[in-house]
């Protein structure tokens, strides 16, 4: 097998959120055709307990790990006019060393950057094509925090929405391959940086239809037989903790009136302190982190996806659907999906609207909806379906010099 320098901003197992999930599922992949050797940083001590099942799909596996205050305040002292603090806040020289050491002994026929600032990494030039996979156009994200935030922040926040775009059109230029997460991403991408026009494939995110099967039965994890609302995701992220709050805040009081009352479960790890507080509201429950959420969207009536703030595609909504769940979505949600508004997910503008849709849900006028979101989800979101283009554009870029991966 010819050999692959993969990098990933994060440890990426056990893939339980949305970065790890696209990363760790990349790996597998990819390493059926490629001795991939792993470079990464870790942010959370718990990592070290699933290095093994890491080796055993990985060659060599460097973990470097890293505290976010310090990198943040690395960031900051590194601050230079058009310069992403992005950029330095996912710097490591224990890892900017591993690549070049790496570099230098092995016979690299490829390198992959997952996430814009791991480019970083291999800028400086080395052997062997360069795929970045951008996932989602990130300064379009700290644009709409510059739109919609507090001040100072938003200043802050436009910053580094201008210095991204720039760097994220200068890192595509230099690779000879770029992803994003679908389609409407490469046309945003494009219209905002049209040197880089047909330089960028959209590779899908997919979902494991094993594992998120309705199939599958478990033990109600809620406590009574109030119809439940569930929101899944991480709940440090900021989009996610401030779409939990919207929600409890301007859609449940349209819903509570309804008998039997239904009940907002946020379920997901890390809630910050205003999340945590939504569970003093009448019909809010926060679950903080569980061992499994399957149980939680199968004992679901409704999985809600409010996000007002979205990138690229929600793997949120994928496990829904898989799991045979109604959804109910915001249009930032569900951009980028593969699948019919009103047949597969039902798409809701604003706070009146997703309580009418959420109503008609639990009023049953869309019996079939779960059951046609399962079927778009085994159509279209398959894992090897999605990555069966990447193995084709690969092999485009690697024939560049002549050669082809080794089977």
């Amino acid at each position: 097998m010819r050999e692959m320098l993969f990098l990933a901003h994060r440890f990426p197992y056990p893939p339980d959120k949305g970065e790890k999930i696209r990363s760790w599922n990349l790996i597998r992949h990819l390493a059926r055709s490629w001795r991939v050797h792993l470079g990464c940083l870790s942010d959370n001590p718990d990592d070290a307990r699933h290095m093994d099942a890491v080796r055993e799909v990985c060659g060599e596996v460097a973990c470097f790990a890293v505290r976010p205050r310090m990198q943040k305040l690395r960031a900051v002292a590194r601050l230079r006019p058009g310069r992403p603090m992005m950029v330095d806040y996912y710097g490591h020289a224990g890892l900017a060393a591993w690549v070049r050491r790496m570099q230098a002994e092995r016979d690299v026929a490829l390198r992959f950057a997952c996430s814009t600032p791991m480019a970083e990494y291999f800028l400086p030039g080395g052997p062997g094509r360069l795929v970045l996979d951008m996932v989602d156009v990130d300064s379009e994200k700290f644009a709409t925090y510059g739109r919609e935030g507090t001040w100072p922040m938003r200043l802050v926040w436009r910053r580094e929405a201008r210095t991204l775009l720039a760097y994220e059109t200068r890192a595509v230029l230099a690779a000879d391959l770029a992803l994003l997460v679908s389609e409407p991403e490469c046309a945003r991408f494009a219209a905002l940086a049209p040197a880089t026009r047909g330089r960028v494939v959209a590779v899908n995110n997919g979902v494991d239809l094993d594992y998120f099967h309705p199939g599958h039965r478990f033990a109600s994890p809620y406590g009574d037989a109030a119809p439940r609302l569930v929101f899944t995701g991480h709940m440090d992220y900021p989009p996610n903790a401030e779409a939990a709050s919207w929600f409890a805040g301007q859609v449940m009081p349209l819903l509570r009136a309804r008998r039997p009352a239904p009940v907002f479960t946020i379920v997901g790890a890390n809630p910050t302190p205003a999340v945590r507080a939504l569970a003093a509201l009448p019909g809010v429950e926060v679950t903080g982190r569980v061992a499994d959420v399957r149980p939680f969207l199968a004992g679901a009536a409704v999985a809600v996806a409010p996000l007002r703030v979205a990138r690229g595609i929600q793997n949120k909504v994928l496990e829904a659907m898989a799991m045979g769940r109604p959804v109910v979505a915001s249009p930032q949600a569900f951009e980028g999906l593969v699948a019919i508004p009103g047949r597969d997910v039902l798409v809701a503008d604003g706070a009146e609207a997703m309580a009418a849709r959420v109503a008609e849900v639990l009023d049953g006028r869309h019996p079939g909806l779960g059951q046609a979101a399962r079927a778009m989800a085994e159509q279209g979101y398959s894992w090897d379906g999605v990555f069966a283009g990447l193995d084709t554009v690969l092999a485009g870029v690697v024939a560049k010099d002549g050669s082809a991966p080794e089977e």
